[in-house]
This record gives C-alpha cells, sequence and structure tokens, in this order.
C-alpha cells in the first residue's frame, strides 16, 4: 500500500494534528470517549477524527468505532468536513457527519476554538445480530458536546435564564442568579449568542454496509431488494433478496426501479472513450497474470497486448469491443443482456438520490475496472488491491495518478455526472437505443 500513499491515492486529504494544544484536546475527547489516550504527538485525523496511527498505536482500527455501529467521533477543526472517512462500515455515514458539519459551521467553528468537539451518530442497535436487525437502522441522531459540556451548561444557562424572566420575586433568589452568572463564565450570553446545534437527526434509507459480508440494501423503493455480496441474508423481510450470481434478477431490479442508465444513453459522455478504457483494463488484467511488464505503455502497445493476449481476455472484453465498434464505426448492434460478462460494465447510475450508492454496486458487480472502483468503492478497491500482481498494481496507481488525481471533479463528471448536453454533438437517438438497446428488455422475476 506504500505506493497508494506516496501518490496521494490512501490517506489523501486527512487533517495533519500536531500542535501541542489540539493533541491535549484531542486526548480529552478521546479518554472522554473511549477511556484511552495516545502518546503520538503528529498524526493524521479523518472526518470523523479517527486518526490511522492512534489506530495502529492502540491496535484497534475501530477505537471510534465499537461494534462498527454508533460511530463516534471527535471534530478539532470544521475543516475535517473535506477529510474522507476511513474503515467504512455504512455508505451513509460520511454524508451525515458532512451534512451536520456543514449545518452548523459557524457554531463548531466556535466550539473548537477553544475545545474538542465529542459524539456519536446514535441509532437504536449497539450490536448487530443479524442481518435483519439493519432495517432498524432507519434513523440516524447526532449527539455532540465539548468535552468541557459547553452545550449542556448553555442549556442549562437558558433554563435558568428562562426562570429568571418568568418566575415571581427572581430578582431576590441569590442562589439562581449565582448560579446564572457562574455559567454565563464560560458559555458567554445566550441570550444574545444562543449556542445550538441544529440538524441532528437523519433518515438512513437506502445504504451499503460492510457488515455480514457486504450488503446493498434498498428498502425504501418501489420494488424494495437486498444484495448480498456475502452469505445470503435470507431473514431479511423483503420479498427480494439477490446474491451477485443472480445476474438477471439484479438487472431487472435496477431497471423496474429506473436505478441505471447504458454508456451509451449517458449525455454528456464521451461513451467510446469509456467503454475504451474499460477495455484497457480489461487487457491489463488478462496481461498482468501472465507476468507481462506493464511499464510505459501507450496506444499501440495497448493493442499489441490485446492481440498477445486474445485468448486469454475475459469475456467482458469481448462484448464491450462489439459495442464499441457499433459506437465507433457502425459495426453490427451486438446484443449483451444481463447474463453477458459485459452486462455490468455498460452500466452507470441514472440521476437519482440513490446515484452514489447504484455506482457503488455497479462497482462490485464489474471488479475489473479499477478506475470506477477506486472513485466509487475505496473500501473494496484496497481489499482487491492488495491481492493483484505488482506490475498491475504499478500500473493501476500510475494511471490513478496521472489521470485521476489531476482533475478529480472532472473524471467524475465525465464518468458519473448527469449535466445537460450542451456540444451540440451527434448521439445515440433514445428512440433508437428503446427500440434495440443491446442491453435487451429485461422483465422481473
Amino acid at each position: 500500500m506504500i505506493r497508494l500513499i506516496e501518490k496521494g491515492l490512501m490517506f489523501g486529504n486527512l487533517v495533519h494534528i500536531s500542535s501541542p494544544a489540539l493533541v491535549e484536546r484531542y486526548n480529552r475527547a478521546l479518554q472522554h470517549l473511549t477511556g484511552k489516550t495516545t502518546d503520538l504527538t503528529d498524526f493524521h485525523v479523518d472526518i470523523s477524527g479517527y486518526s490511522p496511527e492512534v489506530g495502529q498505536e492502540l491496535d484497534d482500527p475501530l477505537y471510534l468505532n465499537p461494534n462498527g455501529v454508533n460511530r463516534q467521533f471527535i471534530l478539532l477543526t470544521t475543516e475535517q468536513k473535506r477529510a474522507p472517512l476511513l474503515n467504512v462500515k455504512f455508505s451513509t455515514s460520511r454524508d451525515i457527519l458532512r451534512e451536520f458539519i456543514e449545518m452548523n459551521e459557524a457554531q463548531l467553528f466556535a466550539l473548537t476554538a477553544t475545545d474538542a468537539v465529542a459524539g456519536e451518530l446514535v441509532n437504536s442497535v449497539f450490536k448487530l445480530t443479524t442481518s435483519a436487525d439493519l432495517l432498524n437502522l432507519r434513523k440516524i441522531e447526532i449527539e455532540a458536546d465539548t468535552v468541557g459540556g459547553t452545550l449542556r451548561r448553555a442549556e442549562q444557562l437558558a433554563g435558568m435564564v428562562e426562570q429568571f424572566k418568568t418566575q415571581e420575586d427572581a430578582w431576590f433568589d441569590d442562589v439562581l442568579i449565582a448560579k446564572m452568572i457562574e455559567t454565563a463564565k464560560e458559555t458567554g450570553d445566550v441570550t444574545r449568542n444562543p449556542i445550538h446545534l441544529r440538524h441532528t437527526a437523519f433518515e438512513q434509507r437506502n445504504f451499503w454496509t460492510a457488515h455480514f459480508g457486504g450488503l446493498y440494501l434498498f428498502p425504501d423503493l418501489d420494488y424494495p431488494a437486498a444484495i448480498c455480496m456475502g452469505d445470503r441474508a435470507d431473514d431479511l423481510p423483503l420479498n427480494h433478496v439477490f446474491d451477485p450470481v443472480q445476474r438477471h434478477q439484479i438487472a431487472a431490479f435496477l431497471n423496474d426501479n429506473n436505478l441505471v442508465e447504458t454508456i451509451i444513453e449517458a449525455r454528456g459522455v464521451n461513451s467510446a472513450a469509456v467503454l475504451q478504457q474499460k477495455m484497457d483494463f480489461l487487457t491489463i488484467h488478462a496481461a498482468a497474470d501472465a507476468g507481462v511488464d506493464l511499464t510505459g505503455l501507450d496506444r499501440s502497445d495497448m493493442r499489441r497486448l490485446a492481440r498477445n493476449h486474445a485468448g486469454h481476455l475475459p469475456e467482458a472484453y469481448h462484448g464491450l469491443a462489439q459495442l464499441l465498434r457499433w459506437a465507433s464505426d457502425g459495426g453490427p448492434w451486438p446484443r449483451i443482456t444481463s447474463d453477458h460478462p459485459a452486462y455490468f460494465y455498460t452500466l452507470r447510475a441514472a440521476d437519482t438520490p440513490n446515484r452514489d450508492l447504484v455506482n457503488m454496486l455497479l462497482a462490485e458487480l464489474a471488479p475489473l475496472d479499477p478506475r470506477q472502483m477506486f472513485i466509487c468503492h475505496k473500501e473494496l478497491f484496497y481489499r482487491t488491491y492488495s491481492t493483484w500482481p505488482d506490475t498491475k498494481k504499478a500500473y493501476v496507481a500510475d494511471f490513478l495518478a496521472r489521470e485521476y488525481q489531476v482533475d478529480k471533479a472532472g473524471a467524475r463528471a465525465a464518468l458519473f455526472g448527469h449535466e445537460p448536453d450542451m456540444s451540440g454533438t451527434d448521439r445515440v437517438s433514445d428512440a433508437v437505443i428503446a427500440r434495440v438497446g443491446p442491453w435487451g428488455a429485461v422483465g422481473r422475476s
């Protein structure tokens, strides 16, 4: 993994904590949440305050995420909102944390100026016993306060102020007035500058979890379903529970809920270039397995590799090649149905609220496209990367550093964006696709 770290492809955008004041605040918060402290004086944290260096020191990668369910967090600065989330157990966790920080940025900025904010993403389940427990995780609430209890005391002061205003003869209550003065020394004037965090409850509708071998749960759709990447979760109270070999059923589920579109359909996308790059990745896969040196490849080298290893290319390559010939040269229209290995390589998520989750699922169903896997499912990418031959590791790391890191937003927009196509260039007619689409008609079964 050193190669990925050096190229900024792993542990990138973490927040560096090195000042004694911030380290001291972190330790106070860590002691408050976990009863542990760190001896490190220099480390990095993600959006939740998790540090890979501290995790290594404590020999506990889940020291802020006990049982992998109720994630705890430590905020030292609102700049953590730009950081990734490491050791992800739920696909929604980072979005919830980021939205919480952004909605309360001014308050959190003021609070973290003098103390760390510690908290937890709370739900009604503390430990997952069965996969059916996952469906109880519909509402996530954030509980947060400074380690010194500033918010708690601010609420107490606000209550005392209200009591002082409404209680008869409160002017003569010396004990109440003394408490108000002492509390205000720590909280400030809550009548002029109220300290209150808002937007702390979030709905978790459709999501992925790393638990039970990896589960995609879509209970909040017209046709709900779960897709199990590990053992089949037959205890889930859903009508449809699929595993990866049920390609036709998964394809029907995605189509019936209008969750996907084909690369050819996608507006504003150079579909030929996307298809060619996917084919290149499949070529690299075959060449790496054969022990070929993949250093410094250009377009002619890639064609040569495809010719030399034609007998070992995955079947998905040939399906994409037929589609590319049609898209580029007007070749015969191929029919690529859901049982074809190329099928899921030809799809991307439609523009729906579930777009990121669907792209994440597609990355797992098309595992030989490392670019999509890196962008959409980093946990899977790192796990898969560790199993590759060194030549493939070097090629993919160099490609991502060269082609993706330099313009992340542009690359994402080119592959997954849904901006209207204003270029005026020719594209495949929707009517033609509907009539003879190579993805065929799939119905529920």
